[in-house]
């Protein structure tokens, strides 16, 4: 019996996450809270003939607190998409004030009413906001960082199409598994195209298109955001790019092995082998790496590609690196006000 909450499941990216949930044979109740539309998109999703079932928790006023403790109760996983999408000519950054809010009044909620579950944040700018979550838990002593994740595996998908259509004849996106280290925003986004399969097919490109490669992985959602005219952000890609990760951990927490994705976790925290190893290296306390996952959560990171990536990646790295101190120390500074 696996219950997984939803939380923001009537926005862009809530509703086709929660449809790809509900056809997860290994969750047996689905659990979809938001501030509006809710029981509509429950309703909608409860008439698929999948063996989960399905409850829509809506709150009655702003200060109703009822909705979300009911949706949490009992969660093993708990998925927040919750938030404004990405107009036009906005970063990241600009959503901060609101979605830091959001996340953290959420995160305070999966405290009291979810302690153990396992929680994967969507809710932009993930540099941020997963360290609001973290300080969250801490305050409310049940933090546990093997359980909780940014999902940068956008980054990791985005990376994997964009190679391969450049060599369109000889590959398929899913041939590839990149490995896109360090945050989930513009700069802070690397990924290390010289490791793996990839590395001859980087190597067929001239410089420029090296550039061009790159900065597409990293400003991806620029293209949505301008095809879409203003009316939203990247939502479906970034619905199952959620459902990768979350799928990866349900496996894991059933006992497959050998399972690891990138994902932004938590370096100040021996409790995931190399976590300590990895901040020497980084200098920081939150990174996206190649995580193993087990039945506990983050088992281990894989630092070396750290020290493997190329000459030019390492430059990156270090741009990364300088955007990211600042991105998590907003999110710290917030929790704490």
């Amino acid at each position: 019996m696996v219950k997984v909450a939803v939380l923001g499941a009537a926005g862009g990216i809530g509703q086709p996450l929660s449809l790809l949930l509900k056809i997860n044979p290994k969750i047996s109740e689905l659990s979809l809270f938001d501030v509006v539309n809710v029981p509509g998109v429950g309703a909608d999703l409860s008439h698929i003939n999948s063996d989960s079932t399905t409850s829509s928790h809506l709150p009655s006023s702003r200060e109703d607190k009822t909705a979300l403790a009911s949706a949490l109760k009992g969660a093993d996983l708990v998925v927040i998409p919750a938030g404004v999408p990405r107009k036009p000519g906005m970063t990241r950054d600009d959503l901060f004030n609101i979605n830091a809010g959001i996340v953290k009044s959420l995160a305070e909620g999966i405290a009291e009413n979810a302690p153990n579950a396992f929680v994967l944040i969507i809710s932009n700018p993930v540099n941020s906001t997963v360290p609001i979550v973290a300080e969250t838990f801490k305050k409310a002593g049940i933090y546990d960082p093997k359980k909780l994740f940014g999902v940068t595996t956008l980054d990791i998908v985005r990376a994997n199409t964009f190679i391969s259509q450049l060599y369109p004849k000889e590959t398929k996106p899913s041939d590839f598994n990149i490995a896109v280290v360090g945050g989930h925003s513009g700069e802070t986004i690397v990924p290390l195209y010289s490791l793996g399969n990839s590395g001859s097919y980087l190597e067929k490109l001239s410089e420029e298109d090296k550039k061009k490669l790159i900065n597409r992985v990293q400003f991806g959602g620029d293209e949505v955001v301008q095809a879409k005219n203003g009316a939203g952000s990247a939502t479906l890609s970034m619905a199952y790019a959620g459902y990768r990760l979350a799928e990866s951990i349900l496996k894991a927490v059933d006992g497959s092995s050998g399972i690891t994705e990138c994902a932004f976790v938590d370096l100040d925290n021996t409790a995931i082998k190399g976590a300590k190893e990895a901040k020497e290296l980084v200098g920081l306390g939150f990174f996206s790496l190649p995580v193993v996952l087990g039945p506990g959560g983050a088992e281990e990171v894989k630092y070396d590609v750290l020290e493997k990536a190329s000459a030019e990646e390492k430059k990156l790295l270090e741009v990364a690196k300088e955007q990211l101190a600042k991105n998590i120390e907003k999110g710290v500074a917030f929790s704490k006000q």
